[in-house]
């Protein structure tokens, strides 16, 4: 079992960047495939990223390719979205997602992970 803790969001202005972080206790980290999921009120949680549980393959959703980047550090058992020309439509509660597996699968699917955290706020002024 692994527990998640969400940390970075907070209110930015357009054009401008943060960095998530995604936390994770327990142990065999390495052995999680991770994904950022998003969620504005009275709509479904979307896929953002997903990164397998080596770091070497990685996804993203067509809307933030080219601006986000998801990596991880086994050693450090965290896993990371750096944000970078944040538009208003960014605005959300960004959440991390782990499912056990050793699988070059990635996955997109909320109902594919297992484990989420309570999720982290990132407003994105215009």
């Amino acid at each position: 079992q692994v527990q998640l803790v969400e940390s970075g969001g907070g209110l930015v202005q357009l054009g401008g960047s943060l960095r998530l972080s995604c936390a994770a206790s327990g142990r065999s980290f390495s052995s999680y495939a991770m994904g950022w999921f998003r969620q504005v009120p009275g709509k479904e949680r979307e896929f953002v990223a997903a990164v397998i549980w080596s770091g070497l393959k990685t996804h993203y959703a067509d809307f933030v390719k080219g601006r986000f980047t998801i990596s991880r550090d086994n050693a450090k058992n965290t896993v990371y979205l750096q944000m970078n020309s944040l538009k208003p439509e960014d605005t959300a509660v960004y959440y991390c997602a782990a499912d056990h597996s050793k699988s070059d699968f990635i996955r997109r699917e909320k109902d594919e992970y297992e484990y989420w955290g309570q999720g982290t706020q990132v407003t994105v002024s215009s």
